[in-house]
């Protein structure tokens, strides 16, 4: 089975489209018009092993949320759409990653069931071009579309650089990890589906 999809949010806010492949490593090319948030979600695609072209055209002269919640919902949907069913997958997954000073911890559960745990312990307003509560947004939106369960948490810290960019790679090497194929056909769950 090809573990690709192809996805695409058209709204009055925004029009994102996104190509993604669990299986190949390809470019990981992203382009919201803020440059942050292309900087973590490359770092994520990166990390996590994973082939992605994302392209979003939102309506930045409001503000940056409609752009980094409908990238994080479009990007979620991919996921969730390369996943299938969810057979043969190890499902769960966890890292730990340090930038510097930073460490950030991220627990991923790819259950069908969307939940997320978010704290980035972030303290300036702004990265870049970007509301810092945006961030954590960002995960929580990716958590809904992919329908997982998504614990961040960064444990230690001064820089929110470092904070949040540890936080985005812990979470790629956990989403990683979940998503290993295991061999087996089986759905990773004694209730036979996810």
């Amino acid at each position: 089975m090809t573990r690709q999809a192809k996805t695409e949010r058209k709204t009055r806010e925004t029009h994102v489209t996104v190509e993604l492949s669990l299986d190949e490593r390809g470019q990981a090319k992203v382009r919201t018009g803020i440059g942050f948030l292309d900087h973590m979600l490359e770092s994520f695609a990166r990390h996590a092993g994973i082939g992605l072209v994302l392209s979003c055209e939102g309506d930045l002269e409001i503000d940056d949320h409609h752009t980094a919640e409908d990238a994080a919902l479009t990007l979620g949907a991919a996921i969730d759409e390369a996943l299938g069913q969810r057979r043969g997958i190890q499902r769960f997954g966890s890292a730990y990653a340090p930038l510097d000073e930073a460490l950030a911890r991220a627990v991923v559960d790819l259950s069908g069931r969307p939940h997320a745990c978010i704290d980035l312990g972030l303290t300036r307003e702004r990265l870049g071009a970007i509301a810092t509560e945006n961030l954590a947004h960002v995960m929580q939106s990716l958590a809904i579309a992919s329908r997982s369960t998504i614990h961040v948490d960064v444990l230690r810290g001064d820089n929110d650089h470092h904070k949040c960019e540890a936080a985005f790679k812990a979470l790629a090497l956990a989403f990683a990890q979940a998503v290993t194929e295991t061999g087996d056909t089986d759905v990773p769950s004694t209730k036979g589906v996810l």
